[in-house]
Formats: C-alpha cells, structure tokens, sequence
C-alpha cells in the first residue's frame, strides 16, 4: 500500500504540470504561447521586408543583406512619394470613397437586419438564404453588370458610383453580421419602451442602435476595407488619372519596363497608416462585436 502511495506521489507532480486545476496546463499554454508568436512573426516579417525595401536607396529590391534597416538607409523613397507623387491626392480620394461607402453600408444595414430579426413576413427566409448565396458569386462576375448599370445610370468616373456600387455589395454579409447581433437583443427592453410612449423608430434609434456599438463598428469596418482594399471596380470605374484612389495610383508606380520598387514600398508602408490607425482606435469594440453576436441569448 506504502509503495502505491509513493508512485502515485512521484506521478503528481507530472500529471499537474500537464492538467492544471484550472483546465489547461503550463504545457498546453506553452504550445499556444509558441504558435501564436510563430504565426505573429510569420504575418509581420513581409512587412518588414517592405519597410526595408523602402529605405534601401535607389530601387534595388533584392539584397544579400538580411538586416531590416540597411547600413545605407535613406528616407529619400518617401519624399518622392509625399511630394513627387500624388500620393496624398491618392489617399484623399480613397478616404473620400470609403468613409462614404461605410456610412451608407452601415446605414442600410442596420435597418435591413432589423426587420429581419424582428419582424416575420412572407418571404422572410428565403431573402436571408438569398443574401447570403450573393456572397458566393465571385467578384469577377460582378464587373461587367455594375459596369453596364453605371454607364447607364451615367456614373463612370464618379465617386458617387463607386461608393454606391461597394455599398450593394457589402450589404448583404453585414446584414447577416447585423441580424444576429439583433438577436441577442431581449425585445422586452423595446417593449417597456414602446409602454412608455416611444415610437418604434424612436426605439431603434434610441434603445437597439447604442446596444448595437459593438456590431456596428465591426460592419464600419468590413465596409471599410472592401472599399479601400478594391482594385478591379475601381480601374473599370475610374478612368482619370486625377480621381484614381491609391491602388489605381500605386500601380502607376509600375512601369512596363521598370518599376520604381522603393516608391512602390514607401507608399505601401504610408497607406498603412490610416488603416492600422482605425483598427487601433476601434479595437476596444472589435472582440465584443465578433463574439456576442454568435451566440443567442
């Protein structure tokens, strides 16, 4: 009996390093810390090249060196960029398009998802089926009848038809994101307004869309970048060189003979920036937003 004890003693140790009281062991939480550093330096390490490439002088783009910031680093790449090119022109134009195109998506959205999660009508099922099979059409096929509309609709070379046409087609996946966030919403919380006197609209707007932040500021940002990550729409929609946004104008940075690689990078480092600064100052909306709207409560 003495000698069980004693082998059940020296196998404690072991088996709590593997299985904590608390559910995961130092081991378990070791491989998480491992993998997600590993996958962290694997998403960050080409931006870091990009960033080098930048700073090299000249456009050489391939280099014996492995060091981040070269012995001859030069910020001459983002001068040119910032005062040669219309870089800013550029960033204006896509700041223009895709604030706009987020307001309206958010907008439409919001009191599309709404209706679907509060009301029941004829119909009601098969139009969430159908917006969610839109999502699987490729975004190749779209091209040619948005064009066809947009010529027709005399919207080529517009703003306004472009934020529109991002707008339809973010619609209907923010709807589904929408929809489900409502759902966790207890309608009691609008009925005790409704027993006090406020309108159903007024129930909306002053009860479900401040719930809502969370969710909202996720489909903001959906809209957001399908806009301001867009290439194929916008170089079929705009053809001026002086409304182009800044995939359009970076790609002019590309030459047939040569390419001006550290321009290229610098711009690509600069039109980081306003991205990451949005994703900064809205992340504290970004886990609740993509967690509470899963789960029906």
């Amino acid at each position: 009996m003495s000698t069980l004890v004693k082998t059940q003693r020296r196998k404690a140790p072991l088996s709590r390093f593997f299985r904590s009281a608390r559910g995961d062991s130092p081991f378990k939480r070791l491989l998480i810390h491992l993998a997600l550093i590993l996958s962290c330096a694997i998403s960050v390490y080409p931006v870091l090249r990009v960033l080098s490439v930048s700073l090299r002088p000249g456009d050489r783009l391939l280099s014996t060196s492995l060091a981040i910031i070269p012995d001859d680093a030069t910020l001459k790449a983002y001068h040119t960029v910032v005062f040669d090119k219309p870089l800013l022109l550029w960033l204006w134009n896509s700041l223009s398009i895709t604030v706009s195109t987020a307001i309206i998506g958010v907008i439409l959205a919001a009191t599309g998802a709404y209706a679907f999660s509060r009301w029941r009508f004829p119909g009601r099922a098969p139009g969430l089926i159908f917006l969610l099979t839109t999502q699987m059409i490729p975004a190749a096929m779209l091209m040619v009848p948005i064009y066809i509309l947009a010529a027709r609709l005399n919207l080529i070379n517009s703003y306004r038809g472009l934020a529109i046409a991002y707008s339809v087609s973010s619609v209907p996946f923010s709807i589904w994101i929408l929809k489900g966030y409502y759902d966790t919403i207890p309608p009691d919380l609008e009925e005790a307004a409704l027993i006090d006197g406020a309108s159903r609209m007024g129930t909306f707007y002053r009860i479900i869309l401040p719930l809502s932040t969370p969710a909202l500021a996720i489909v903001f940002l959906f809209n957001f970048m399908t806009a301001w990550n867009d290439y194929m729409l916008a170089r079929i929609m705009l053809q001026k060189a002086e409304m182009f946004t800044w995939t359009l104008g970076i790609w002019t940075l590309a030459g047939q003979f040569r390419v001006e690689w550290g321009n290229f990078a610098a711009a690509s480092i600069l039109v980081m920036i306003p991205v990451m600064a949005l994703f900064l100052y809205s992340s504290k909306w970004l886990i609740s937003g993509l967690t509470l709207g899963a789960v029906k409560g």
